[in-house]
């Protein structure tokens, strides 16, 4: 053994405990979580097949294979379906969160299973098996250092997504042990993702988790074949965490201490809105206040009372969070996001078109709202709203949202999921027909060798 390096590394333990899981042995709930995820990824990949980003995606791709881009004719490899799905996914950051993290698991580790279960056959309760481990990963991962990652200027979903992937590919391939831990180690030097997005509204988000999906593809792949990689890719003086958290020290028990006896993905959670995970709650204050009857023009100010750690990403330049630069920008500016839930009574697909975000009176609404630092909030622990609204009369009105809707507190049911991938679907073009053709594909999917043939057109 190398001088100061641990007899057993924290990857190894992870890595022991999930090679003992069995395919089947899922708890119920796990299971329906599961299913859940898939539904939400599918619809969310329908709903971006006609955007933009996602036709540059797939252009960029010259890798054709027998794999499925979900709602495309064209076939790709195992890793350009996990990347262009990935991408498709989380393109109009409407799909789910882990609210300890913040996290985005389905859409990394969704497209990167079934792409490589797509492509090398197991059966599908193993896809299943790998979909749970990846995404627990995922989340539990963001708990060891909180906030640290997203501190230090990245996006956590891309950093920690990569590593969910590889664990999620490794154990719906049958990957062992050490296969696994150097699964992990491979991953950690393909991970990254950068929050500049931000300055502009750039893309680059979008594809964070598509080539997370895409790295642990390949990663597991690479294991797979002997590859090494470092077993102490986490703690290591120069590991994952030290790269992306700037500290070594940090939780390694959230990671592994009873992972496969308790699942932290049972409270994954389906966003209502289609923009970023903590401007919700404070929608929903606006759409509390406008049903009071009060008009946006009887409205001096309004005062948010907001956790530290979010106003890096949603509320400075406060200028620029009031009247963002493009469509992609304001899912992340909460005075423009609270402004359109109040003056329309929600925020939908429809709420980032260049003619949306330029509504006269949405952006006076939004000019008037302003934040303060609670140094109470229990972000990340739990995601909270609050609005302290001045009227011209003097008048003062507050609204709190005390978690976020969709969560483990609110969560949604299985009817909630499907309903809300039949708009997704619609909002992508697909009819009815296709929408109830898929549901049934993705009913049974679990139950066979994974075939998703029927879900690229």
């Amino acid at each position: 053994m190398t001088s100061g390096l641990p007899e057993t590394a924290v990857a190894e333990t992870l890595a022991r405990k999930i090679v003992a899981l069995k395919p089947g042995g899922l708890p119920a709930a796990t299971v329906r979580k599961c299913e859940d995820l898939v539904i939400d990824v599918v619809g969310l990949c329908v709903t971006a097949r006609n955007e933009d980003y996602i036709k540059s995606a797939l252009a960029g791709c010259d890798d054709d294979g027998p794999c499925t881009a979900i709602g495309h004719a064209r076939t790709l490899t195992a890793s350009g379906a996990a990347f262009v799905n990935g991408t498709a996914a989380h393109g109009e950051d409407f799909d789910d969160t882990f609210e300890g993290g913040p996290v985005h698991a389905g859409a990394v580790v969704v497209p990167a299973v079934l792409a490589a279960c797509e492509r090398h056959h197991p059966h599908g309760l193993r896809a299943l098996t790998g979909i749970a481990v990846g995404c627990e990963v995922l989340c539990r991962l963001s708990l060891v250092v909180p906030k640290a990652v997203h501190k230090a200027g990245f996006h956590p979903t891309a950093i920690f997504g990569a590593m969910g992937a590889a664990a999620g590919v490794g154990a719906a391939l049958g990957l062992d042990a050490r296969q696994i831990v150097n699964a992990l180690g491979i991953a950690g030097s393909m991970a990254g993702g950068i929050i500049e997005y931000l300055a502009e509204g750039a893309w680059t988000k979008r594809l964070h988790a598509g080539w997370a999906a895409q790295s642990g593809v390949r990663a597991a792949l690479l294991a797979g074949q002997g590859f090494v990689g470092p077993r102490t890719v986490f703690e290591g003086v120069h590991g994952l965490f030290n790269g992306f958290a700037h500290t070594t020290q940090g939780d390694y028990d959230a990671l592994t201490k009873d992972f496969g006896e308790r699942w932290v993905i049972d409270t994954l959670a389906f966003k209502p809105y289609p923009c970023g995970t903590m401007a919700q709650p404070y929608i929903d204050c606006a759409r509390r206040l406008a049903s009071r009857g009060i008009k946006a023009g009887d409205i001096r100010e309004i005062v948010c009372e907001v956790a530290e750690g979010t106003v890096h990403r949603l509320w400075e330049p406060l200028a620029d969070k009031q009247r963002p630069r493009n469509g992609y920008a304001a899912k992340f500016a909460v005075p423009y996001l609270l402004a359109a839930g109040f003056v329309h009574g929600g925020v939908g697909l429809g709420a980032f078109t260049e003619s949306a975000i330029r509504d006269a009176e949405v952006l006076a609404l939004a000019a008037k709202v302003k934040f303060v630092i609670d140094p109470d909030n229990p972000y990340p622990n739990n995601y909270t709203g609050h609005l302290r609204a001045t009227l011209n009369d003097g008048g003062v009105i507050e609204e709190r949202q005390p978690f976020l809707r969709g969560g483990a507190q609110e969560p949604l049911t299985r009817q909630d999921v499907i309903d809300k991938f039949a708009l997704n679907a619609q909002h992508g073009g697909w009819d009815k027909a296709q929408s109830d053709a898929a549901l049934q594909l993705m009913a049974g999917l679990f139950e066979g060798k994974i075939d998703l043939g029927a879900l690229g057109s």
